[in-house]
């Protein structure tokens, strides 16, 4: 009687209950004392990176141009003294806005007048180079040539620092209007962009459009591409713009318009998923920072991040028929897909820590533990055994080193493919969730070799405990751990090595100059005790040290973002999880089927960025997109709701499509807006922005999976409408949130 309640599918479900709560209860405190050892180091690694915005502002100035830049010290007191006028009543808020504008049309004017000169200065030199080319033309020699093409790329060097100086004033305009908007709760910055780039005579128009410049860069590179040896032929670009013309100046100045027309709008929408946080400034990279780089490092990176995503996704058409044939319910698949999720929320915050110092070892580690985790769930079948089978999640979730590929490509990719690195890191995952439920469709083998079955449910454990072998293998012979600086190497860099001033821009950001564009460096010196000192102390500056040091960073704004990503994971977790049961018990589909319906969502959402980050981002602010997003997601979860007889599959199939390419379509924008409206102490470190994001949807996923689970206790009839319930809350509160928040999120 005792052993025959032991085995009952009630205590099955009770004991993977407990397992669960008890290893999801230790979370918390490992993570405490994990990273109290790692606060001393993260103090020393990031003290280099805590210096005022001014400050940076004015070191990254070209000196020989200093009196032309904008003056953001003079605004930033400005700003302060106005605040303070309004406060006692000696000023009106009209009057202030009229004086600020005034000093902000000064300011820009100042430096479009000297950008004109300076193209006219540069358009000069064409001039006389072209009347030597002609020269040439007739009694062309070789050093002269030689000579020519030099005296080209110099023109094409003082040209990126002409580029440089746009980017960075720019920059300065963006700070200060926010600093504007932030100190008088007024959409300052709404109002004097459109009206100022909207006038006939407008001077924002030069930054903006930069007609001159992309006429100089044209010329630049028609000159230097006639002067090529081409045998004999001397082919115009214009002839065959396809040409592959390798000339380093031209590819860096090509590079830098595009950042600065906003061409590169999918790779960035891309990038903005991965929540990898980008410099605020433009900076010049030296050899240290080649030397970090190892393109096979990223692509290990990469290619973890994929294999981690097949890993999650490759059990889930099957992960309700394991549950059965271990005597469980159906419904405990929420448990064996969620338990995953659950050690991922402790993975996340002691890899992240383990960054710090190393990179190869925690993927090493991660390798292991998966290998491990993925054979104990394969073999959970022979020993009949759910415990082993939720323990093999388990050490899956343990393995999941998401935020060491995040670490990588945030501190050891180079600026100028450190988004094409992120897209990568969105691609792979978003490959990953797509091949996963494929490959669990193709393993329908049933066979036995010395009492080890392989069949349909053990499989995916085998075949990923494969994977993650052979890439320990690749791992271990082909990554190159970075050079991790201290606070002494950093110290010892800066003393010796000059600022390179003629490829800074080059290094620089992929953002749009005013409009759309990301403030991702809150700065603390201009909203609070030392406002105007670029002098302020360095903890008041530095990355959070703690869960409560980074709460308290935590803005109304940077609140609803979070609570958006646990509501957009916690309805796709829902969607996918339970698809097995709800399809098998409404519809009578097979593993098979249910495979290819995942992995269909899963290719919509390459597809669908292409579209918003190319297309749709352009048309509307970042803002409505994601007001709408929410709302769509809302309807696909009214949609999907059993109220009316029968539940059909085009209802099911429809609605679960538009809840999961409004989701994705939201994550986007959201870690895009997240990373706005998040302080610049949250962009480093152990605590930052990228972890937060991370813990809020691993939780997500964890209370979704649960729900499953305990629903399940209801029957599966009543499966579908009580687990989308709790979406639908928690939408629509997100949208209310969302709604009082909104003329803050730019």
């Amino acid at each position: 009687m005792f052993v025959s309640c032991l085995s009952s599918p009630l205590f099955r479900r009770v004991e993977a209950s407990w397992i669960l709560f008890f290893l999801f209860s230790l979370h918390f405190k490992v993570c405490r004392e994990l990273l109290s050892i790692n606060c001393h180091f993260l103090f020393l690694a990031s003290k280099q990176e805590m210096v005022a915005f001014g400050k940076k502002l004015k070191e990254r100035q070209i000196q020989e141009w200093q009196g032309y830049y904008i003056n953001y010290k003079l605004m930033k007191k400005k700003v302060r003294q106005h605040a303070q006028q309004i406060e006692v009543g000696t000023q009106d808020r009209r009057h202030v806005l009229k004086d600020f504008s005034r000093m902000l049309d000064n300011q820009i004017e100042k430096i479009v007048l000297f950008l004109l000169e300076q193209q006219g200065l540069l358009a000069s030199r064409i001039a006389k180079l072209n009347e030597q080319q002609e020269a040439l033309q007739q009694q062309p020699d070789i050093s002269e040539i030689s000579q020519l093409r030099e005296a080209y790329r110099e023109v094409g060097r003082d040209l990126l620092k002409l580029l440089f100086f746009i980017e960075i004033n720019a920059i300065g305009l963006r700070k200060i209007l926010k600093k504007f908007d932030k100190r008088f709760g007024y959409r300052f910055t709404d109002y004097y962009v459109k009206t100022r780039a909207n006038h006939p005579y407008s001077q924002l128009q030069q930054v903006f459009k930069h007609v001159g410049l992309g006429a100089v860069v044209g010329a630049i590179s028609r000159n230097l591409h006639e002067l090529q040896e081409h045998q004999g032929s001397y082919l115009s670009i214009y002839d065959q713009p396809a040409f592959p013309f390798q000339e380093p100046v031209v590819d860096s100045m090509k590079a830098a318009v595009d950042r600065l027309t906003h061409s590169t709008n999918y790779l960035n929408f891309l990038a903005q998923h991965a929540l990898i946080m980008q410099e605020e400034l433009p900076t010049s990279e030296g050899p240290v920072d080649d030397q970090r780089y190892h393109f096979m490092s990223l692509l290990l990176n990469l290619v973890n991040t994929f294999l981690y995503m097949v890993n999650t996704y490759i059990i889930v058409p099957t992960a309700d028929d394991y549950s059965m044939s271990l005597g469980a319910a159906a419904t405990v698949c929420g448990i064996v897909i969620g338990s995953m999720a659950v050690a991922q929320v402790f993975s996340s915050v002691y890899f992240s820590a383990w960054s710090n110092k190393s990179y190869f070892k925690p993927l090493v580690f991660s390798s292991i533990v998966l290998f491990i985790g993925n054979v104990m769930y394969a073999l959970a079948y022979d020993f009949n055994s759910i415990a082993i089978l939720l323990i093999g999640r388990l050490f899956c979730g343990l393995g999941s080193a998401r935020a060491v590929n995040r670490r990588y490509i945030s501190d050891c990719v180079p600026l100028k493919i450190r988004m094409q690195a992120s897209a990568g890191f969105v691609s792979a995952s978003a490959l990953g969730m797509a091949c996963g439920p494929a490959l669990a469709g193709l393993l329908q083998a049933n066979f036995k070799i010395y009492k080890v079955t392989f069949n349909q449910e053990t499989s995916p454990g085998w075949l990923m405990s494969l994977a993650w072998l052979l890439y320990l293998v690749w791992l271990w012979i082909s990554f190159r751990e970075p050079c991790i600086e201290t606070e002494e190497s950093s110290a010892a860099q800066e003393s010796t090595t000059e600022p390179v001033e003629n490829d800074a821009l080059e290094k620089g950001l992929k953002k749009p100059l005013l409009l759309n564009s990301e403030d991702k460096q809150e700065t603390e010196d201009g909203d609070g005790e030392f406002d105007g000192s670029d002098g302020a102390p360095e903890e008041s500056r530095g990355p959070a040290t703690s869960i409560g040091s980074a709460y308290k960073l935590l803005t109304p704004s940077v609140k609803v973002q979070l609570l958006i990503y646990f509501m957009l994971k916690y309805a796709m977790e829902v969607l996918l999880s339970e698809s097995s049961v709800v399809t098998t018990y409404y519809f009578g589909w097979s593993t098979s089927s249910v495979a290819i319906f995942l992995a269909c969502l899963g290719l919509t959402v390459l597809p669908v960025n292409i579209v918003v980050g190319s297309y749709i981002s352009n048309m509307f602010e970042d803002r409505q997109i994601l007001l709408a997003s929410e709302i769509m997601v809302c309807i696909g979860i009214l949609l999907s709701f059993h109220i009316i007889s029968p539940y059909t599959v085009p209802q099911y199939v429809c609605s679960g499509l538009i809840m999961f390419v409004s989701a994705e379509v939201l994550e986007g924008v959201n870690l895009s807006l997240l990373s706005r409206v998040m302080s610049s102490r949250l962009s480093r470190g152990t605590y930052n922005g990228g972890l937060l994001s991370t813990e809020a949807g691993t939780l997500a996923r964890v209370v979704a999976d649960g729900t499953i689970t305990l629903a399940g206790y209801l029957g599966e009839s009543k499966l579908l409408n009580v687990t989308l319930l709790p979406s639908l809350v928690i939408c629509v509160a997100s949208i209310v949130a969302t709604c009082f928040t909104y003329n803050s999120l730019y």
